[in-house]
């Protein structure tokens, strides 16, 4: 199977869950899932009025939404268990405001024993310039 098929399917099965979603989850409605595959997954987003602050620009806790969420499926297109965070890191580089569109992207850096490290950025898609930087490990071993 060709990559670009396996990503088109792999971007097919996240955004058919997150349109399922009833829980938190369904706070990524508007993010899109373009691409993924073998331990990658890229999503891009519109900024609208719910991802915001008070001054318009695109929510701290929301970005740590997004690293959380958009690691998780690239963990998932391993395939590896979902796993549990026990630490997620966001370095906010640059703003994003209402109406912005912004690139996500993230890629497994190292899946072992018991954790995965996984990296993530946030980039506006007209000039990609840099937004923010996550990072997250979550705790992968299921079964002894």
């Amino acid at each position: 199977m060709g990559t670009r098929k396996k990503g088109l399917e792999f971007a097919k099965h996240i955004s058919e869950i997150i349109a399922k979603s009833t829980g938190f989850e369904s706070h990524l409605k508007k993010v899109k899932i373009i691409g993924g595959g073998d331990g990658t997954c890229q999503a891009e987003l519109k900024v609208d009025s719910e991802h915001v602050n008070p001054f318009d620009g695109l929510h701290g806790g929301y970005i740590v939404t997004l690293v959380d969420m958009i690691t998780t499926y690239a963990l998932m297109s391993k395939p590896c268990h979902p796993g549990v965070s026990v630490d997620i890191n966001v370095n906010y580089l640059n703003g994003a405001g209402l109406g912005d569109e912004v690139l996500i992207e993230a890629n497994i850096c190292k899946i072992g024993k018991y954790l995965a490290f996984i990296d993530c950025t946030l980039r506006h898609k007209k000039d990609n310039t840099l937004i923010a930087k996550g990072s997250h490990m979550k705790y992968v071993k299921t079964k002894d």
